[in-house]
Formats: C-alpha cells, structure tokens, sequence
C-alpha cells in the first residue's frame, strides 16, 4: 500500500468510508473517532446481503500508522462464524508463522484457532474481512 491511511484520523475516516461504499454493503455503523491526534478507535458494525455482518474494534496509532490491538467478527442471522483477535497464544505451535494474528473457526470456535497470515498491524485489515464476507456472500 503506497499511502499508509493509518497515518491519520481523516486519512482513515475516509479510507474506511470509501470501502464501505459498495454494493455488497446494506448499512455500516462504523465509526473513526480519536481523542488526541496520535490515536484513534475504529468500531461498529457492517451490514451486507443475506443475513451476514460484520462487528469490528480496533485501536489505532496514527503516529505509528499501526492497528494496535483489534477484534473482528462475522455472524449471519445472528450465528457467529468465526472471528479473528490478536490476542496471544504463544505456546500454540500451529499459529507461530502469523502470531499474534489468529481466526477461531468451527468446530470448538472458542479453542479451534488457524494462523491468520492477511491479517496484520502494519496495514488495514478491513479489505481482507470484506473480501472474506464477499465470498460468503457468493458461495
């Protein structure tokens, strides 16, 4: 990604607006709001087609250009599929290429965990979650 848009409250606002503005997308809740200029949260939720959303946190360095700790769910009617966090599970041997990155997957969503190697703190990760919504959407 040539231009970091985690550099800035108003670079990501409208990062986030920009890709939320597509057809896919019924309603969107999601907000970027900051306090100082060094920092900033993103949440809410994004609604698609088919019963499928998506709740989103993260926390957000602009100094940096870092996504600093997130949580990420996907439901559809109201079942949650699965869900990526950061938090980590360091003697868990089968997630070390992507650690702390993680996706909780059925079946045992709670303790079934797989690497996440698209999902990062160095970049937005809510293309890669809407691409993954897409495909759901699709199948």
């Amino acid at each position: 990604m040539a231009d970091n848009p985690l550099k800035s409250l108003a670079s990501y606002s409208r990062f986030v607006a920009e890709l939320l503005d597509r057809s896919t997308v019924l309603r969107s809740t999601v907000v970027v709001r900051s306090d100082s200029p060094y920092t900033g949260t993103a949440e809410g939720e994004v609604s698609f087609s088919n019963g499928f959303f998506l709740r989103m946190r993260e926390e957000l360095d602009f100094e940096a250009g870092l996504v600093t700790s997130y949580g990420y769910e996907v439901y559809q009617h109201g079942e949650r599929l699965y869900w990526y966090d950061d938090f980590p599970h360091p003697n868990d041997r089968a997630l070390a290429s992507t650690f702390p990155h993680h996706k909780h997957v059925p079946p045992d969503i709670r303790h079934n965990r797989i690497p996440a190697p698209e999902i990062s703190f160095s970049h937005p990760n809510l293309p890669v979650l809407i691409r993954d919504v897409e495909e759901l959407i699709k199948a």
